[in-house]
């Protein structure tokens, strides 16, 4: 009689195994098999992580394999526990392998039905039986994955209250879980025990504030050192948390009204300032996101923050310093420029405001709306819409990992009305509704695809970019990979437009992310293969290196908290003339203040031991031969280029390491 070699794996994670009993069913075109228990002479296979093999004997040939049925039934006197199988490989008679992945919690004792692993689109589905399953399998992802509506004017949200309301395989492993949660308490523990975080008091000098550190590392220290340096605060707006505000001006907008004699002794030899916007060394920070809005109020103080509009300028020696900053939108008497030339302290505490409102406009836009709330959007469509056989859902679930869990920590413990940011964040409460609204009501397509963002921006000849360096080559490996995938499975437009499944999926990012604008730019259907090309693209680098780019860097920049204050306690200056380190040390955040946010940058920089880099695959998802040759060519072109940044780093004063593949996480998954 036929038989059928079954070799099953479990999953190599903390209490990913099972006491007990596993039972199987082979179904194929001609037929089925028994329901089997699966157990062996060397015992219960399934107390070890690893994989263990079966026998299934059938009457018959089953002909080709399209499902298997799975279910667990507890032993006598035992409980009924969980169980995490990664996948089950069977070896037919004929010889041949049938892979079919599991990659779930399965915790009841009902039959579990799943697909053998070819990548397979509704249209490819011949069989009624794997027809069925496919079905099935979307209208119980649909009730799992819900959309919710946060606040009006944000992206859609998975709809839920709590970690344990999110499906079990897509909520934190145990490791990830335990860490974030030891790294959240050790930080405030520690800084509580060193009297810091509930103090109410100002800081008396600069030298008091390094005492508040959690931990150093190469660029916090370097900020600690530089911060007050022109060239350190420019240096910042290439490669710092926010790179993405900076943009080539050539014209100076009517509401900042800068001369060419206020800036001319900043400006090198004998050159002006008509000149320089003519030759594109001048570049504009706008923050009118923050404009007009109702700061926070902490320990019962009010706080301040800017819209400031800054101009820097590109020297002969290819450094960017800031030579004019104007603290309010609107030019007025009570709102003057300031320069480099002015005294000490008004020059350095108008660049103090700048860095506090880049601080709000980073954490709402840069960070939490254009990474963590779209990588959201990204997810909750896929799962909603993408059964687990269909190409593009192997290609995009290893960049959804822990994304949902996460959003939904940030929910409840930073923005939430008792949240670290909303309690501790010039902008926290009113003002974070209106500028994350702001924001998306600003968001475009083509600000998501970097080589033409970099373009919009002017930036492409700008000297020690690293950011954009290391992103266009990243965006490079990444479209080129995905090009391949997307070729291998679409090998025409015409597929494209007839795969309702990925038409349904661009559809509910368009009107649950994007929130059916069509200003956005953002596609509602795909008409040809490179434009799912592009758009997975998007998805990716938005996911992971873009994440990288405006995450990674938070403790580095913002644990000197001179270099990137939280909040401020004073108004921002109205005349000149008038600034003291005094006035500097008051308009600080006060030690509390700035010890809530020291611990929160610091968590939010931490990665976990169960980091997952790009390009890793943990997971196998993909079957065929050619989609495994690319990842390992994707894999290797991301090797070779980390050696290039490692290379390019070991010569430079600050390293930009935000972007290099080996410490890019695949996922927002802190």
């Amino acid at each position: 009689m036929p038989k059928y070699k079954v070799t099953v794996h479990t999953h190599n994670i903390a209490t990913g195994t099972t006491m007990n009993n596993i039972f199987i069913k082979l179904i194929g075109e001609k037929g089925e098999s028994k329901r089997t228990w699966l157990t062996s002479l060397k015992g219960i296979f399934y107390q070890d992580t690893g994989s263990r093999e079966f026998d299934v004997v059938c009457p018959f040939s089953l002909g080709k394999l399209v499902l298997i049925e799975l279910d667990k039934q507890p032993l006598p006197l035992f409980p009924l526990d969980a169980w995490f199988p990664s996948k089950v490989v069977v070896t037919t008679p004929e010889r041949g392998t049938c892979q079919f992945p599991v990659y779930c919690w399965i915790m009841d004792k009902e039959v579990h039905l799943f697909r053998e692993g070819t990548a397979k689109r509704l249209c490819d589905e011949t069989n009624h039986l794997a027809r069925y399953s496919r079905e099935l399998e979307m209208k119980t992802r649909t009730e799992l994955y819900c959309w919710d509506t946060y606040k009006e004017g944000f992206p859609g949200s998975m709809k839920a209250d709590n970690p344990l309301d999110l499906p079990s395989e897509i909520q934190f492993s145990f490791t990830k879980a335990t860490q974030f949660l030891f790294t959240a308490a050790t930080g405030i523990t520690e800084l509580k025990l060193m009297g810091y975080s509930d103090s109410k008091k100002s800081w008396k000098n600069i030298d008091e504030i390094s005492n508040v550190c959690l931990n150093r590392t190469v660029i916090s220290d370097y900020a600690q050192e530089h911060w007050k340096e022109d060239e350190f605060f420019g240096y910042q707006y290439l490669n710092g948390c926010n790179p993405i505000l900076i943009r080539r001006c050539s014209e100076l907008p009517a509401k900042f009204p800068v001369t060419g004699d206020m800036v001319k002794p900043s400006l090198r030899g004998s050159s002006s300032l008509l000149k320089e916007l003519q030759s594109g060394n001048i570049f504009l920070l706008d923050y009118k996101n923050l404009d007009g809005l109702k700061a926070n109020v902490i320990h019962t103080k009010k706080q301040y923050m800017a819209a400031p509009l800054v101009l820097l300028y590109r020297t002969p020696d290819d450094k960017l310093v800031p030579i004019a900053i104007q603290l309010k939108q609107k030019p007025a008497k009570d709102n003057p420029i300031f320069l480099p030339t002015d005294s000490e302290y008004d020059w350095l505490l108008a660049k103090i405001f700048v860095r506090s409102a880049d601080f709000q406009e980073h954490q709402l836009n840069v960070h939490l709306l254009r990474t963590h709330l779209l990588a959201e959007v990204f997810a909750v469509a896929l799962l909603r819409n993408m059964p687990m056989v269909h190409p593009l859902y192997k290609l995009l679930i290893p960049h959804t990992r822990y994304s949902l869990q996460i959003n939904l920590l940030a929910r409840a413990f930073l923005i939430a009305d008792e949240g670290v940011f909303t309690q501790f964040a010039a902008s926290g409460g009113e003002a974070m509704n209106e500028i994350l609204r702001r924001s998306v009501a600003s968001l475009t397509y083509s600000s998501l695809c970097m080589p033409e963002d970099i373009t919009a921006r002017g930036l492409e000849s700008v000297p020690n970019n690293y950011y954009r360096d290391d992103g266009l080559k990243l965006w490079d490996i990444i479209h080129r990979f995905v090009e391949e995938v997307i070729s291998f499975y679409y090998k025409s437009d015409s597929e494209v437009r007839e795969d309702q499944e990925v038409q349904n999926w661009i559809k509910d990012i368009f009107d649950h992310g994007f929130l059916a604008q069509e200003c956005t730019g953002i596609p509602q259907s795909f008409s040809t293969v490179p434009e799912v090309v592009k758009f997975v693209t998007v998805v990716i680098f938005t996911c992971s290196g873009q994440h990288s780019a405006v995450n990674s860097g938070q403790y580095d920049y913002g644990g000197w908290m001179p270099n990137t204050p939280i909040s401020l306690k004073q108004p921002p200056p109205t005349t000149k003339g008038q600034s003291t380190e005094s006035t500097m040390l008051k308009t600080f955040p006060d030690v509390g203040t700035t010890a809530q946010g020291m611990s929160t940058m610091w968590l939010l920089s931490k990665q976990s031991t169960d980091f997952v880099t790009l390009g890793q695959y943990p997971e196998e998802h993909f079957n065929e031969i050619p989609p495994c040759r690319m990842i390992q060519k994707f894999q290797t072109d991301l090797k070779v280029f980390s050696e290039t940044v490692k290379a390019r780093n070991s010569g430079l004063p600050v390293p930009y390491t935000y972007m290099d593949p080996a410490l890019v996480e695949n996922s927002v998954a802190i």
